[in-house]
C-alpha cells in the first residue's frame, strides 16, 4: 500500500515536472518566433533642415502637412537663437492672413511657446492642409539704438537687432530596421499560337517558389475554351481521359470558362506542388474548324532579397 501511494507521488511529480517543462519550453519556442519574425520597424527618419531668420514679433510659415482623412502627426526638431512660439494654422487661414494683416485671427493648433530647443510634433485634423507657422517673441523696443542715432541722426533712431536664427529640422515616418522587401518581376514561361483540337493543350511546367506566387494567363481563341491551373499529377490524368477534365476544372480554385480573349490572375502556394495549365474546346465547340488559339503564361520571378521568401521545399 505505501508503494502504491508512493508510485502515484512519483507519478504526479514526473507529470507536474513534465507541464513546467513544456510550458517553458513553449515560452522559449515562442520567443523565438517573435524574435525570427523580424517584423519592421517604423520611426521618425530625417528629412531635411531649414534655416529661418526672424526679425522681432516676425512670423514665418513653414513646411504644409497634408493629413488624411483619420488626420495625421509632425515631427520637427528646432533650436532657434532667441524664444520662439510654434503653432499649426490651418493653410487656408494663414494665406488669408499672410502679406496682410498678420495681427489678424489665427486660431492656433498644438500652441507653445518660449521655445529655444525642443522636439515639436502635433496631432493634426482630418483632411485639412495645415501649416508650421513661428513668430519670434522679441518686441521692437526692447532693442540698443546707438548704431541707428549715428545712421539716421540725432532726431531719428532706426531700430536695430539681429535676426533669430531658427533651425528647423523636418522628419518623416519612415522604416528604420527589416525594411528589406523582396523584389518581383514577371517572367514569360510560354507565349505560343497553336490549331485548337479535341486533344487538350497542357503546360507542365510551374512549381511555386514561394507562398503568394503569381501568375497570370492571356488567351485570344476562336473558340471558347475551358482554362484552369491544376496540379500536375491531374494533368496527366486528363490527357489519357480528356472527359475528366470538367470534373477536375471544379476542383481548382484557378479557372476560366467559355473564354475567348481574356487575361486572368491567380496566386499559388508551396502546398500546391507542380502545376499545369490546361486548355480545352468547350463542350459543343466545333474544334475541327481549325481555329486558332494565343496564350501568353507568366509567372513572377524573385529577383532582390529573395531570402526573406519562405524557401522551397
Amino acid at each position: 500500500m505505501i508503494f502504491v501511494l508512493a508510485l502515484r507521488g512519483t507519478v504526479k511529480s514526473v507529470r507536474t515536472t513534465m507541464k513546467r517543462y513544456l510550458c517553458r519550453s513553449f515560452f522559449l519556442l515562442t520567443l523565438i518566433s517573435s524574435c525570427l519574425a523580424q517584423d519592421k520597424v517604423f520611426d521618425w527618419v530625417r528629412a531635411n533642415d531649414e534655416v529661418v531668420q526672424l526679425d522681432p514679433s516676425d512670423f514665418r510659415g513653414g513646411r504644409i502637412y497634408h493629413p488624411g482623412h483619420n488626420g495625421g502627426n509632425m515631427h520637427v526638431d528646432i533650436q532657434a537663437n532667441h524664444p520662439v512660439t510654434v503653432a499649426m494654422v490651418a493653410e487656408q487661414q494663414w494665406n488669408a492672413v499672410v502679406g496682410h494683416d498678420l495681427g489678424g485671427r489665427l486660431d492656433y493648433h498644438c500652441l507653445r511657446e518660449h521655445i529655444v530647443s525642443t522636439t515639436y510634433s502635433c496631432e493634426l485634423p482630418p483632411s485639412q492642409p495645415m501649416v508650421l507657422v513661428m513668430r519670434d517673441e522679441r518686441q521692437p523696443s526692447a532693442v540698443v539704438r546707438g548704431v541707428g542715432a549715428i545712421l539716421t541722426g540725432a532726431t531719428g533712431r532706426k531700430q536695430f537687432l539681429s535676426p533669430n536664427d531658427v533651425l528647423i529640422t523636418y522628419y518623416r515616418w519612415g522604416c528604420v530596421s527589416n525594411c528589406e522587401e523582396p523584389h518581383f518581376q514577371w517572367s514569360r514561361l510560354v507565349k505560343e499560337k497553336y490549331e485548337i483540337t479535341a486533344a487538350p493543350k497542357i503546360y507542365s511546367m510551374l512549381s511555386p517558389e514561394w507562398d503568394g506566387q503569381q501568375i497570370s494567363v492571356k488567351i485570344k481563341s476562336g473558340l471558347p475554351l475551358m482554362v484552369a491551373l491544376i496540379p500536375a499529377a491531374y494533368a496527366d490524368q486528363v490527357y489519357s481521359d480528356p472527359g475528366s477534365f470538367q470534373q477536375t476544372l471544379a476542383n481548382s480554385a484557378c479557372k476560366q470558362r467559355g473564354v475567348q480573349t481574356l487575361t486572368f490572375e491567380c496566386t499559388v502556394n508551396l502546398a500546391d506542388g507542380q502545376q499545369s495549365l490546361v486548355l480545352m474546346p468547350e463542350p459543343g465547340a466545333n474544334s475541327s474548324a481549325h481555329k486558332k488559339a494565343e496564350i501568353e503564361f507568366d509567372a513572377t520571378t524573385c529577383i532582390a532579397h529573395c531570402d526573406l521568401l519562405v524557401p522551397k521545399q
